[in-house]
């Protein structure tokens, strides 16, 4: 049984959802504000993920950024060393999605370009009709940033642990394939 802790940077455009995604999931889906203050810095939220069909958990403290570009540069000093990202974007808002570019910029210059697992999540998947990213576009991008792509929306409870689960499930990974390279080091 493997207990590990990871920080979990989770960013994107301000209103996209990050913060009403992360209450969903630290919640477990009973807690989902109508009305919302915008994240003027970060906030942190903190919970054990159970890895399925595992003994092992990963505790992921979650520092939700503010999105407000004025705001971002603040924020970023408190990030810390990041262990996973969670970027969101606003499947309604095609400039959200476009400016996930440059939020990958800003992780990537902050973790001093190491390769950090991560997910790219649109939510809002609930306003259908007004969607303007397609899912074959936005997976297309993850994919070419290394990125594991989902679709949730905080507002039904739709696929909220997933992105979440998804990263647990990465760093434990991470944290595996390390510790076979140390032990493959040690004396033959």
């Amino acid at each position: 049984m493997v207990k590990l802790r990871a920080r979990c940077l989770l960013l994107g455009d301000a209103a996209v959802g990050k913060s009403a995604l992360s209450h969903m999931f630290h919640s477990d889906g009973t807690l989902f504000q109508k009305n919302y203050s915008m994240t003027t810095g970060v906030e942190l939220l903190m919970k054990c993920v159970n890895i399925p069909e595992t003994s092992d958990s990963v505790e992921l403290f979650i520092i939700d950024s503010a999105g407000k570009e004025t705001l971002v540069e603040g924020c970023e000093k408190m990030w810390g060393e990041v262990s996973v990202v969670c970027l969101v974007f606003d499947l309604t808002s095609e400039s959200s999605f476009s400016n996930c570019s440059h939020w990958m910029e800003r992780v990537r210059a902050h973790c001093h370009g190491l390769q950090v697992p991560g997910v790219l999540v649109g939510n809002k998947s609930d306003l259908s009709a007004r969607r303007e990213v397609q899912e074959s576009v936005a997976r297309e991008w993850a994919e070419s940033q290394g990125l594991e792509y989902h679709e949730t929306s905080a507002k039904e409870m739709e696929k909220c642990d997933a992105p979440l689960i998804t990263l647990a499930r990465a760093f434990l990974s991470l944290y595996q394939e390390r510790r076979e390279t140390i032990q493959d080091l040690g004396p033959g």
